[in-house]
């Protein structure tokens, strides 16, 4: 068993995990590289974030 990482630096409770992570983390990033699609551009991006926002904070109002 790996040793434990101090939560005060770490997200993760032992090295296994922070290495899992990693790997996850890596692929992810490389499955991102590798989409032929194209990107969108930022203000773009962040219009779309905030409409998602919008609309959880309004689902949120409506079931509160």
């Amino acid at each position: 068993m790996s040793a434990e990482l101090s939560l005060i630096v770490s997200d993760f409770e032992t090295e296994e995990e922070a290495a899992d992570y990693d790997l996850w983390f890596r692929a992810e990033v490389q499955e991102a590289l590798d989409d032929p699609h194209p990107g969108i551009p930022h203000a773009e991006a962040m219009v779309m974030l905030d409409q998602m926002n919008e609309e959880n904070r309004r689902k949120r109002r409506a079931a509160g």
